[in-house]
């Protein structure tokens, strides 16, 4: 027992009034087939961590299907489904009345409501704790799953008053509708982008500092489409080659072997560390100095281009000051663009575009996985534009990402939120006297 005033501990079974668990039926084993129903087949597919997705590929059955397969009981409004396996873990409550069939990796939890409240046992199942306890008692090797007479006997700990109970589900719910809503907002605002990016990169922008029309600008046929008559369709070799600059490899893995890495050392940037036009430093690798200075010439300047060249191959980002010194790794590509004929990050911009990355995947070698090389890069051909219309289109893309930081950092700052009261509430750490109208005040004032 936990030694928490009013707070008790019990194996989950001993808080349910129900199981449901199907898994490993299909429409097959009961003679019957999916579709010509609007009954929805619940699969881990659908079930995301706090809600029910069903825009995701989703079955239908009929009402005679409903009632082969859900012999042991209906689903209710509150219910809570949980995935068993790829991926494991995953927890959302039934949204409303409407029929569900539980299918593959999925289980229906019950909680006996004159003991704990679904809403509880919902967040409490998702919490950190909780999450661990179901990994160590997981198998597979390939995707890992838990079985139901392992999930049993996880204790679940809870305040015994229902109403605390209640109360901290609301509070934690706050927070999770606060980030809901700044989830929905980031996404409206990348759409944004895209479709500007997507003007700007075809269009481009005016001397009146207008994107160009194709009622009022003139445009010209090209092998990129029609773009304005002041552009014109270059490849990167032919502007390097004129302007200055150069496309190189990492360093080969006769040059770099994975037991050199440290702990502490010199960044090393790898295809993984690239994502969404940054390079992210959680995972990052890292070599002694020493080795560094053996490698000095993959050594990255700000402003410099660095390209996966394996896998996902839109991956591309710019080193800023930060990363000055950093190295470019196996797997990736660097380009230093002449600084008077091409902008860092209008270039980044134009490589990810859709127009360019169709290139990119013609002509990428490799079959099980393409991959990049440094001809490739050079043969790309952009519709190149004058420096200072560069720079007007970078201005207005950057102040959409400005919009997008302070966005980012809302998630950022409810979801530290979210983080800390589950650790603190779900524990019994700190009581939910006050607490909610603070976490209301809180997530409202995040948004």
């Amino acid at each position: 027992m936990i030694a928490v005033t009013g707070w008790d501990e019990k194996p989950l079974i001993q808080l349910l009034t129900l199981i449901l668990d199907f898994r490993g039926k299909t429409p097959k084993k009961l003679g019957m087939e999916w579709g010509n129903g609007d009954i929805p087949a619940l699969s881990a597919n659908n079930v995301e961590m706090g809600k029910i997705d069903l825009t995701k590929e989703c079955y239908f059955g009929t009402d005679a299907l409903y009632r082969k397969w859900m012999t042991r009981g209906d689903t209710r409004a509150g219910d809570i489904v949980l995935t068993t396996e790829a991926p494991l873990g995953n927890v959302a409550q039934i949204p409303d009345e409407r029929r569900y069939i539980l299918s593959q990796r999925t289980i229906l939890l019950r909680a006996d409501e004159t003991r704990l409240c679904n809403s509880y046992l919902r967040h409490y199942i998702s919490s950190d704790e909780f999450q661990t306890l179901m990994r160590q008692q997981s198998s597979g090797t390939t995707a890992t799953g838990i079985q139901r007479a392992k999930l049993e006997p996880l204790t679940i700990r809870f305040p015994v008053s229902t109403l605390e109970q209640e109360e901290i589900a609301r509070i934690l719910d706050t927070v999770d509708l606060a980030i809901e809503k700044t989830n929905a907002l980031f996404a409206k605002q990348r759409q944004l982008k895209a479709g500007l990016t997507h003007d700007l990169l075809t269009r481009g922008i005016d001397k009146a500092g207008n994107v160009r029309s194709f009622q009022s600008h003139k445009f010209k046929d090209s092998s990129l489409g029609k773009i304005p008559v002041e552009w014109q369709v270059r490849t990167f070799s032919e502007i390097l080659n004129e302007r200055g600059g150069h496309i190189q490899t990492g360093p080969f893995g006769s040059q770099l072997h994975s037991y050199e890495y440290v702990s502490d050392g010199i960044p090393v940037i790898m295809p993984q560390d690239i994502s969404d036009g940054e390079i992210l430093e959680t995972h990052i690798a890292r070599i002694t100095e020493e080795k560094a200075v053996s490698l000095s010439r993959h050594r990255v300047i700000p402003g410099d281009l660095i390209f996966a060249r394996r896998g996902d191959l839109s991956r591309c980002a710019v080193i800023t000051e930060h990363q000055r010194g950093w190295l470019c790794g196996t797997g990736c590509l660097l380009m230093r663009p002449p600084t008077k004929a091409l902008l860092p990050y209008w270039t980044a911009q134009v490589y990810r575009f859709s127009q360019i990355q169709s290139q990119v995947a013609i002509n990428a070698v490799g079959s099980t996985m393409p991959n990049l090389n440094t001809g490739i890069i050079a043969a790309l051909a952009i519709g190149y534009v004058h420096i200072d219309e560069q720079a007007q289109i970078v201005e207005h893309l950057n102040s959409l990402d400005t919009v997008m930081q302070k966005t980012r950092n809302v998630r950022d700052k409810l979801i530290s939120l979210k983080t800390a009261l589950m650790q603190d509430l779900l524990t019994g750490k700190k009581r939910v006297t006050g607490l909610c109208q603070s976490a209301a005040f809180l997530a409202a004032e995040a948004v």
